[in-house]
């Protein structure tokens, strides 16, 4: 069945007060750790989407912060925009509530909401688990919202015939096209017929899947523009904006696509420095933020020029370049700057990061959307020195010419001797260097090498690592 070629999926929103498992169901729904999780209110503040699937049925599900109808300021205000979004998106909302805090004021609050709203509802009585299913649903009738459902998000009771439910409610264009896909498969199953095994069918050249979405991660410390910048790719207020430091939590993916490229941006948690984490919370982000690095292709790191570029900017820096990971560097909030400032804050880039000279700097207003454009332009070039491939013959082609114009220094009374070069990885582009006695080799030359390389093939946005391997000399005798 090839469900690609049907193009909506039906949308399920979860929706509910803070701390009611709305992340735990949408972990479970997506078989997934994707939604930070713990026993602590309002944990969850962006959209957060994912892909679920029950029997036959795929389907999109979104998860949401804690839903505060009545909030009229501050971060509760944005977090209850990206709900309401949610809910305008959705075909069917499943809104959860506990069975073991009972019915509140917020809870009816939200019912009121969600019966203006128009979608379709299902109640949700989460937290069950252990109790007599009319005991944990019985007060929960006063909402208004048809039959509740016991589930347990924790441990997968009740989860399956929830969702069935809930999508059994939809006419859904994608649902029926899978209905008919799979009435016409199994009208057609007779005429079946095996495939040609011959040696002939089996040296056909298999298909190669080279148009991947780019992953890209915009790091950076707390409060620097990095969910704004998100929001002015995007064109929509997709994540929350909030001029507070430690708003986003959660490492936030979102595909997009742009002039024929497709990304998915990754918005991520400010890193603070070590001693000012307290939070076991913010201890989590942290870490979902390092793995974002680790598992991107593309690093943006976003600086703040209206504050000084800290030892922390350095210290994430570094963490990119030992990842390995393609970076292109973003210098927010520039026009707010008079142009000694500006002179001032290109000085300090160049002293304090230096060893970023491989990585594109931008200059940029992420809330006016000025410089944002090139941005992409320059991700684009720092993807492809990435996953460029280097023929064996170029390499060596180039590394006798670097040999020739700088020989490696000697130790002792031998010279290092260098044969050849070819390709040992991609991202970050690895080269290995064949040859004699190339322990010997210094740093320094390492260096060189990787400069008359990078220059040679273009290599601008990516780190670029040199390994040398030395032939043994079959007339030594083992010690």
């Amino acid at each position: 069945m090839n469900s690609n070629s049907i193009q909506f999926k039906p949308v399920v929103a979860l929706v509910g007060r803070p701390n009611v498992g709305k992340s735990t169901l949408f972990n479970r729904l997506t078989r997934s750790r994707a939604a930070l999780v713990a026993d602590y209110s309002g944990l969850t503040r962006d959209r957060h989407y994912g892909e679920g699937r029950v029997g036959d049925y795929p389907f999109l599900v979104i998860d949401t912060g804690g839903f505060e109808p009545v909030a009229k300021t501050g971060i509760l205000k944005e977090m209850a925009r990206q709900t309401e979004q949610a809910i305008a998106e959705s075909d069917v909302v499943i809104f959860l509530v506990d069975a073991r805090a009972g019915v509140n004021a917020h809870d009816h609050e939200i019912a009121r909401m969600l019966r203006r709203a128009g979608p379709k509802v299902i109640l949700a009585v989460n937290k069950a688990e252990g109790m007599e299913s009319g005991r944990a649903t019985a007060e929960f009738h006063e909402l208004g919202l048809g039959e509740p459902h016991p589930i347990s998000s924790a441990h997968g009771d009740g989860v399956v015939d929830l969702v069935e439910e809930a999508l059994s409610q939809l006419q859904n264009p994608y649902i029926e096209a899978i209905r008919q896909q799979q009435q016409q498969e199994d009208e057609t199953f007779d005429e079946f017929e095996e495939p040609d095994l011959t040696e002939e069918a089996e040296e056909e050249p298999e298909e190669v899947f080279t148009d991947h979405r780019i992953k890209l991660a915009i790091v950076g410390r707390p409060n620097v523009g990095k969910s704004t910048l998100i929001n002015t790719l995007m064109g929509e207020e997709r994540v929350i904006a909030f001029d507070m430091p430690g708003t986003t939590r959660d490492a936030i993916e979102i595909d997009f696509d742009s002039n024929g490229k497709k990304y998915t941006l990754i918005d991520t948690a400010g890193l603070r420095k070590r001693g000012k984490v307290f939070e076991s919370i913010e201890k989590f982000s942290v870490i979902k933020t390092l793995q974002a690095i680790e598992a991107c292709n593309v690093v943006l790191l976003v600086l703040d020029a209206q504050s000084e570029i800290s030892e922390q900017d350095a210290h994430i820096a570094g963490f990119i370049l030992e990842s390995g990971r393609a970076l292109v560097v973003a210098i927010n909030k520039w026009d707010g700057l008079d142009q000694d400032k500006r002179d001032w804050v290109q000085r300090e880039f160049e002293r304090k990061l230096r060893f970023l000279t491989f990585a594109k700097m931008h200059t940029i207003s992420a809330l006016k959307g000025h410089g944002v454009k090139a941005l992409l332009k320059s991700v684009n070039e720092a993807h492809a020195a990435a996953f460029i491939k280097l023929s064996t013959p170029k390499l060596t082609r180039e590394l006798h010419a670097a040999v020739e114009q700088q020989p490696p220094p000697r130790k002792g009374i031998f010279r290092p001797k260098m044969r050849y070069a070819h390709q040992g990885g991609q991202n970050p582009p690895l080269i290995i260097v064949h040859g004699n006695a190339l322990d010997a080799v210094p740093d320094s030359y390492r260096r060189y090498l990787e400069s008359r390389m990078r220059k040679a093939f273009s290599l601008e946005g990516t780190p670029l690592r040199i390994e040398f391997k030395s032939s043994k000399n079959p007339y030594k005798q083992a010690e």
